[in-house]
């Protein structure tokens, strides 16, 4: 990622800023891992439930809050204003506080084979034309507006996005200094990493923090929905003639691409209501259909190991289907012309526009296509939907990084940036 040019813009390039961050008190909750969760959009109805289930105070039930009148996590009209009653009552029965003076959080995740560091912070919500915080792939109008209501309702960041820099600057070296000394906070999640946090609040670390990465570029590696709503904030207020404001700053963590390498997964699609049968005979004319899988571990290592084109996984659940190189003339007449070659050999643009919407005649806006990050929670959901899973390899990095440079955005829920920060840690108010 080439570095923004400051000298050519006055708002300074990559803005980043101290806040008041409200954390959860370890005295008034059973355990900080027990109140903290995945990223709300990995969490799938059984997930929530779960975390539901390991504290009364979970931050599930902000991220992902249930109607008081019934319903499923994240579902009913009155989701919204539970979650903002709920985060006015935690904080004033001293289960959240906020930190007295504004801080930077340099935040670690650790693990076998995991060690990545970066710092929380207000992030400076910039234009996509500015080139300085790059998304790389579209967004869904649905879950804008439900992180929107929600944005609204509870005057909160609840959770940070993910950025990513290409670093190896000053911002590493304050890193390290701090993380040398006795961290405020250290639990470890149910996915077996070690959490880690330590509030700086010392201002010639900000300023050190700051001058380095104003010249810098951001890749959103994670949260394109929140970012999107983020700026569908700050338009609001502008517009009702508030002015500058804290809502021109956004939660991000924000990690070096050169100390802390990003892990990039796939992301699967699951299709209700469409018969296994049904899907791969829609298929049949135009892919290679392999013989039936066994279970989902080899169906996995067959997807890795495939040697065609475009090769995907179709299972409901019980058979494993691999399908593999699809007849080139099929995909050229389906996926757009006018995007750029590297766009058009991704897997995702041909599972869209070939795949959904061409062989299944399923848009892949639709309500009938659900989005997971893990391959076991797809197949569980296609199982629960009486549909298919779509599992798909994932996106080599080099891709993401040479199509956001040129400003080309990815079809959604094209990648899945990791370990991503856990959600509960840290929140942010913005009422600064």
């Amino acid at each position: 990622m080439p570095a923004a040019d400051p000298t050519t813009d006055p708002a300074g390039g990559l803005q980043v800023e101290p806040f008041r961050g409200v954390r959860y008190v370890p005295g008034r909750v059973s355990d900080l891992a027990a109140v903290t969760s995945p990223p709300y959009d990995v969490i799938d109805p059984d997930d929530a439930t779960h975390l539901e289930q390991l504290d009364p105070h979970n931050v599930v039930r902000l991220i992902l809050p249930r109607d008081p009148h019934g319903g499923a996590a994240g579902e009913g009209p009155g989701r919204y204003a539970h979650a903002a009653e709920l985060l006015d009552a935690w904080r004033a029965e001293g289960v959240l506080r906020r930190d007295p003076r504004p801080a930077l959080y340099v935040y670690e995740q650790s693990g076998p084979a995991v060690l990545q560091r970066g710092v929380l912070a207000a992030v400076g919500l910039r234009d996509p034309a500015d080139r300085v915080v790059l998304p790389h792939e579209d967004v869904m109008p649905g879950p804008v507006a439900d992180r929107l209501e929600l944005m609204r309702a509870t005057g909160a960041n609840l959770e940070p996005i993910l950025l990513v820099y290409d670093g190896g600057g000053d911002t590493a070296d304050v890193i390290d200094e701090v993380a040398a000394g006795e961290p405020t906070l250290t639990t470890v999640s149910e996915d077996g990493l070690t959490q880690k946090v330590w509030v700086v609040e010392d201002p010639a670390l900000h300023e050190r923090i700051q001058r380095d990465l104003a010249p810098r570029q951001a890749l959103i590696a994670d949260g394109h929905h929140r970012w999107a709503t983020y700026r569908r904030l700050q338009a609001e207020r502008h517009a009702a003639g508030r002015g500058a404001g804290p809502w021109d700053r956004g939660l991000a963590m924000l990690v070096d691409s050169r100390t802390s390498p990003l892990r990039v997964a796939a992301i699967h699609r699951v299709v209700a209501d469409l018969g296994l049968d049904t899907a791969l005979a829609a298929a049949s004319g135009v892919f290679t259909i392999h013989p039936d899988g066994h279970d989902l571990e080899s169906a996995l290592a067959a997807l890795a190991a495939a040697p065609g084109t475009h090769p995907f996984v179709l299972t409901d659940g019980t058979s494993y289907r691999l399908l593999a190189d699809p007849e080139p003339g099929a995909v050229a007449a389906a996926v757009p012309a006018d995007r750029p070659p590297l766009w058009q050999s991704l897997d995702a643009s041909v599972l869209h526009h070939l795949l959904l919407e061409r062989l299944w005649q399923v848009p892949d806006a639709a309500r009938r296509v659900s989005y997971l990050h893990d391959a076991a929670g797809a197949v569980r959901a296609a199982r629960r939907v009486h549909g298919v899973a779509v599992l798909m390899r994932p996106v080599p990095l080099p891709d993401v990084l040479a199509l956001a440079a040129e400003g080309e955005r990815m079809p959604r829920k094209s990648t899945s940036f990791g370990p991503k920060p856990r959600t509960g840690l840290v929140l942010r108010l913005l009422d600064d």
